[in-house]
């Protein structure tokens, strides 16, 4: 268990958001860089809210309990399975209000929701070392293994009641099988399981041979043969979670030819992300494509999230790929997204509505995109932390629910409170932003504070830690030092705990 870590105090005044910045005369806003880099959070905290703020809801006996083969997709904000004779008032709330009963299907546990759980648990042992979790990963990629309709790819969903696979092939869209991969892609990031790898490249596989068309120029939302796919719907989501849900972070630690393959196809998602999506009087990302009538402010997936996690994958690809025109393409107008989101009371805008107003409330996934961004700036440009160390003080004290574990779905501007009709995990919220968010402030944190980061790993041998193939997540690093910790007894293959130290993170 990780040592208490006292938080430092913050404040949201904007005098102290800014620190001592002021503008030169005739130049740029100088600021305390010490200052800002001391009032910054140490690693140690990001390991502790790992352990105790977020595996305080996922490490509860009924996170785990397989309904059929899958984690499952609900359970009340207290951690408990649903009683579906004794629905919780979140639930309840959810479901009698339009725009949120579409994130609760009682009849189903989806095959994301699980892969992203599984997901959060690798991260923990990968920041942790605790073992415990490894064999949670574990259970959950074994799970995953067996959702797989023969060579047709992966299932999306799954009856509770009767385990039966509940989606036909032609209604399975890209977005939900980019996310199946994800469990099974940390998973193989842990160990270098070949079974693993094997079910991978062949979810991948299905997914650029029946999605991606040539002839379009785009990863179609269904599949392309299927008479229910639109010849003009052009999702942003179907291109983007090919990138974010698995092959950003994956993609540095696959075998060739495996990785040079799948760092071109990053190339040429990232291609299709800027000239379809993006709007250069806006300074951000449509949502859609499909018409021209859908591209305006307050459409689906129009917002600070989708953008802002666009525009800093963009700029990983440029650094994994050495593609500096999508670094040079990214970097200024990461800035921009994060000047325009930033408020005065130290935190980050959703998006615009319709028309053109400053939505300010809070959601999970897109407040911690917002901060991810920040914090990859600010490795080169510690000024950035003039954002961020606000932004992070306010995660921990509305965000995370420090009652029973895990993050809010959405917390209201002004008070500052959690929105009921929202539960906590639904059909489209689980763990995967919570723990990414904080893998992420505990690499980018070490860097900051000049202090080494360690990663667990779970390989056969030390002699498997390779800079080729070995990284902290999808960031680059220098390895200090490489040690075996113990022999791992639940893996059949004689893998053993691998500790790995990093340093000068980029």
């Amino acid at each position: 268990m990780s040592t208490k870590v006292k938080r430092p105090k913050q404040s949201f005044n904007v005098s102290d958001v800014e620190l001592t910045a002021e503008m030169k005369k005739g130049g740029a806003p100088s600021y305390d860089i010490e200052k800002l880099i001391k009032a910054h959070l140490e690693p140690e905290v990001w390991k502790e809210h790992i352990d105790k703020d977020l595996m305080k809801f996922w490490r509860l006996d009924d996170a785990r309990k397989l309904q059929g083969g899958l984690f499952p997709t609900y359970r009340c904000n207290k951690g408990k399975i649903l009683d579906e004779n004794n629905l919780p008032p979140e639930i309840k709330a959810a479901l009698a209000d339009d725009d949120t009963k579409g994130l609760v299907d009682l009849e189903h546990n989806y095959v994301r929701a699980h892969s992203r759980q599984t997901f959060a648990y690798g991260i923990a042992y990968n920041v942790t070392g605790n073992l415990e979790y490894l064999q949670w990963c574990k259970q959950g990629a074994e799970a995953l293994m067996e959702a797989f309709d023969g060579e047709k790819g992966m299932f999306t969903k799954q009856n509770i009641k009767s385990g039966k696979w509940g989606d036909k092939v032609e209604e399975r869209d890209a977005q939900n099988l980019a996310y199946g991969i994800t469990g099974l892609g940390m998973y193989y990031y842990l160990t270098r399981d070949e079974k693993t790898l094997f079910k991978i490249l062949q979810a991948k596989e299905n997914i650029f041979k029946n999605y991606f068309s040539h002839g379009r120029g785009y990863f179609t939302w269904l599949p392309k043969a299927s008479k229910a796919q639109i010849d003009d719907k052009v999702e942003i989501v179907a291109q983007l979670d090919q990138i974010y849900a698995y092959m950003i972070w994956l993609t540095p630690a696959l075998p060739e030819p495996y990785q040079s393959d799948w760092r071109q196809s990053l190339i040429d998602i990232t291609n299709i992300l800027i000239t379809r999506f993006y709007s250069e009087r806006y300074g951000f990302f449509w949502g859609t494509g499909t018409e021209n009538a859908a591209k305006r402010l307050g459409t689906a997936h129009t917002d600070f999230g989708h953008s802002i996690k666009t525009m800093w994958l963009i700029y990983q690809v440029g650094v994994m790929s050495g593609e500096m025109s999508f670094v040079n393409f990214a970097r200024g107008k990461m800035h921009t997204i994060l000047e325009n989101a930033y408020l005065k009371d130290g935190t980050w805008a959703r998006r615009y509505d319709e028309k053109g107003n400053i939505d300010k409330d809070k959601e999970w996934w897109s407040f911690a995109e917002m901060n991810q961004a920040c914090a990859i700036l600010a490795l080169n440009d510690p000024s950035y932390l003039s954002y961020l160390n606000n932004t992070y003080d306010y995660w921990f004290k509305y965000m995370v629910d420090k009652e029973y574990g895990e993050i809010h779905h959405f917390v209201a501007a002004g008070t500052n409170k959690p929105d009921i009709k929202f539960p906590k995990i639904h059909a489209w919220k689980t763990s995967l932003h919570s723990f990414e968010h904080a893998l992420f402030g505990y690499l980018t944190a070490s860097q900051i504070k000049n202090k080494p980061s360690t990663l667990y790993y779970a390989f056969k041998s030390v002699d498997d830690v390779t800079y080729d193939r070995v990284h902290p997540y999808l960031f680059r690093a220098n390895i200090t030092d490489v040690s075996e910790e113990a022999n791992i007894g639940f893996m059949e293959n004689g893998n053993k705990k691998i500790k790995v130290g990093f340093y000068a993170l980029h």
